[in-house]
């Protein structure tokens, strides 16, 4: 599964430079596919979307920090446990029930993006 920012986010940004992926955005931000990754020019998602890596996409939340379900790996492949719940202050980043993914599945999308 990816994480998730809750509303209950302080807008610390602490999350933000832990995030191996560049997965994390600050509310209102837009944010793109090649942003922190090898990601470059026509590529189809593991999620099977069909985009321009350096396009900018719409934020996905306005008022707090956000995290770009697409990017996020949990950070399996880098450490051993997502840095972003590790550095919350207020315990807002947390599992996406809406977003299940096998840790095979979030290896493959890590060797997705970074080449």
């Amino acid at each position: 599964m990816a994480i998730m920012i809750t509303d209950e986010c302080i807008n610390c940004g602490a999350c933000e430079p832990e995030c191996p992926n560049n997965a994390i955005y600050e509310g209102g931000a837009n944010w793109s596919f090649s942003d922190g990754t090898a990601l470059k020019g026509s590529i189809v998602t593991p999620s099977g979307k069909n985009v321009v890596a350096e396009d900018s996409e719409e934020p996905v939340d306005m008022d707090v920090y956000y995290i770009v379900t697409d990017k996020c790996t949990e950070c399996v492949g880098f450490h051993d446990e997502p840095q972003c719940a590790a550095v919350c202050p207020v315990d807002c980043c947390v599992d996406d029930p809406k977003h299940r993914e096998s840790k095979e599945q979030l290896l493959a999308k890590k060797e997705f993006m970074h080449l």
